[in-house]
């Protein structure tokens, strides 16, 4: 993974980022009871790849204690003005989650979600950053990481994903909003460029910003067997049929 680049990637969209979803605060309490369904109350929970805030917003409205952390400042930065117009205490930094700046069992639960570890394109970078989760992680604390469901779409390999047409609410001009991705495969079949599009309302105009970067389709079988080498104790695939959450949901404890 080059830093610079995902950090830009991130930089670039975290101004429009909620505009992803059709209603962002509504996805904020739908994903945070989700989680929370899984770890436990009133935890010390760290999410190590928090964006502008949509899982750790969601924990922190369920009475945890939440440290955010992300590759890209200015989404941190966005996560903070959030979690502070709700009134909520959110701590954020910037960080890479291979070089997390916490000390060793800091917390009750990590939370890495919305595919964000796919982000690393190797497995020494996948492994690096899952010692961490497991050093900054008490014994027996939980371990929460989702992705893409990466064994559907290895078959597939799909192109492009289906364009998602959002319209803001009436008192916000009641426009809408088009976002899509591009999907270009490399030739190992694992690793893909995607090309993140959004249309956006400008004066009866479109304005049109198109974002790239690079992920690594990890199987289910392959990022559970790495977790289990990085110490993390029976990890487990949860469906999003089982948990309400949007993606697949790997889940493990740290070992004693």
């Amino acid at each position: 993974m080059s830093e610079t680049s995902v950090a830009h990637f991130y930089d670039e969209l975290a101004d429009d980022y909620h505009l992803i979803y059709s209603d962002w605060d509504a996805s904020v309490r739908r994903q945070g009871d989700a989680l929370d369904a899984l770890i436990g109350q009133d935890l010390a929970v760290l999410d190590c790849s928090c964006g502008i805030g949509t899982q750790a917003i969601g924990l922190a409205l369920r009475g945890h204690r939440v440290t955010g952390t992300d590759i890209s400042p200015r989404a941190a930065a966005r996560a903070a003005r959030e979690a502070a117009r709700r009134s909520l205490s959110l701590c954020t930094a910037a960080a890479d989650m291979r070089r997390l700046p916490f000390s060793d069992g800091r917390f009750d639960a990590v939370v890495c979600a919305d595919n964000s570890l796919p982000h690393l394109l190797t497995e020494q970078d996948v492994n690096a950053a899952l010692a961490e989760m497991r050093r900054v992680l008490r014994p027996g604390g939980r371990l929460l990481i989702s992705t893409r469901p990466y064994d559907d779409l290895l078959r597939d390999r799909p192109a492009s994903t289906p364009p998602q047409v959002h319209r803001f609410a009436e008192a916000d001009g009641g426009e809408r909003t088009v976002t899509f991705q591009l999907w270009h495969w490399h030739d190992d079949g694992e690793h893909y460029d995607l090309e993140h599009f959004q249309l956006l309302p400008a004066g009866g105009e479109w304005r049109v910003q198109v974002r790239r970067t690079t992920y690594w389709a990890l199987g289910g079988d392959r990022l559970a067997g790495l977790a289990a080498e990085a110490g993390f104790v029976d990890p487990q695939w949860r469906m999003p049929q089982e948990t309400g959450f949007f993606q697949p949901l790997l889940v493990a404890h740290a070992g004693e």
